[in-house]
């Protein structure tokens, strides 16, 4: 089904990939300004509009506040039972009284990690945020520099963080396809944490707050995540729905209002639970494709999936799928099994339909100082070639 194609001039390997029959394939359109919708198995990209656009998150913002607090849990720095004071700027400028969201912490009070996360995610806490981000931090500038450095480590290259509870900063800015990102991450990483996404209301100091998050109240599946909404951004939403073992997150922003926010969040999912079906162009441990050796025994190594590889398509697509193997290559032996040096790209269309990470299937040692040389001068050779190619380009 799929041909490799390797060049030897190029790091990457292209991937053709064979198209479905032509039947015409339901579209879809959102009022949403920014919109992105994948399938957390694949990776696949179902949907996207002006996906890679900075937008102000607002409390969807509380999602990396978690996973800083997720992660601190996770390595045994706190735990559950941990306590921390709500100090006086947490509860003037993120209290009740601020006007803002908030799960009403009393002044100087001590409160369990747990009711605070709790407070975070459900209540969408102002004030528990702040607790948060002055107990790990000492401050909230301190936090957003955490939270952007967070960023960074997960792989989101735009997104950028100021405050942790969603504030108006005009720095404050994320995408849509990484916020999808981070929730992807979220889910996968703390799964016994991420739980309390889910859960519909909570109280606290006597008063019941409902979760606001409006996809849980709907017949979806819907398991997390977070709204938002400042003047800035518009009413956005982050979240994530489970029907028949599959798994989509949905990300929008910049609605105008709350019930726009819904159904447009709302049909989203639904259609991409409706309108998509998995082809699986790999087996689990069947190579993808290799990537080249420089100094090694031989010279390629093959690269593999961590399980079968799969595409969601629209049912009936024509669409033709095609796909590359990016590398920094080619790799200096020795090169280690089960190392992850490139990743698979495969476009359905103009979408990124698919992009996973690819660890190498063998070791390869050392080579031979014949072979070395070899390779040193194929090498030179392709540095030449290269340059006469600039050269006769200009």
């Amino acid at each position: 089904m799929l041909a490799l194609l390797r060049s030897l001039f190029a790091p990457l390997a292209m991937l053709a990939l064979a198209s479905l029959p032509a039947i015409a394939a339901e579209s879809f359109s959102t009022s949403a300004p920014y919109a992105f919708l994948m399938d957390t198995d694949s990776h696949a990209v179902l949907f996207e509009k002006n996906a890679d656009d900075l937008t102000s998150p607002a409390s969807t913002v509380k999602i990396m506040t978690a996973e800083l607090i997720f992660r601190e849990i996770k390595e045994g720095l706190i735990n559950l039972d941990t306590k921390f004071t709500v100090s006086e700027h947490a509860w003037r400028t993120g209290g009740a009284g601020a006007g803002g969201s908030s799960m009403f912490a009393q002044v100087n009070s001590q409160i369990r990690v747990e009711d605070l996360i709790r407070g975070l995610v459900v209540q969408s806490g102002n004030d528990a945020a702040i607790v948060f981000a002055e107990q790990l931090a000492g401050s909230e500038s301190a936090f957003g520099d955490m939270m952007t450095k967070r960023a960074r480590e997960l792989g989101m290259e735009k997104s950028t963080f100021r405050n942790p509870w969603g504030r108006y900063d005009p720095n404050q800015k994320v995408t849509a396809r990484e916020m999808a990102m981070l929730a992807d991450h979220v889910i996968r990483t703390y799964p016994d944490l991420y739980k309390y996404f889910g859960e519909k209301e909570f109280t606290w100091n006597k008063i019941r707050q409902q979760n606001r998050n409006p996809l849980l109240f709907m017949e979806l599946g819907a398991d997390g995540l977070k709204t938002g909404f400042i003047e800035d951004s518009g009413y956005g939403l982050v979240g994530s729905a489970v029907q028949n073992g599959q798994r989509l997150i949905v990300v929008i922003n910049g609605c105008k209002s709350a019930k726009e926010r819904a159904e447009e969040a709302r049909k989203l999912l639904q259609w991409g639970f409706r309108a998509f079906e998995a082809k699986q162009i790999f087996a689990a441990g069947e190579a993808v494709g290799s990537a080249k050796v420089y100094g090694g025994e031989r010279g390629d190594v093959p690269l593999l999936a961590s399980g079968p590889v799969k595409v969601l398509l629209p049912r009936g697509s024509g669409e033709k799928l095609s796909g590359r193997i990016v590398y920094d290559g080619p790799l200096i032996a020795p090169v280690e099994e089960g190392k992850q040096v490139a990743r698979l790209k495969i476009m359905r269309g103009q979408t990124l339909a698919l992009d996973l990470p690819l660890t190498t299937g063998d070791s390869v040692a050392v080579g031979s100082l014949p072979r070395r040389a070899m390779d040193a001068g194929l090498e030179y050779a392709t540095i030449l070639f290269r340059k006469y190619v600039s050269k006769k380009d200009k």
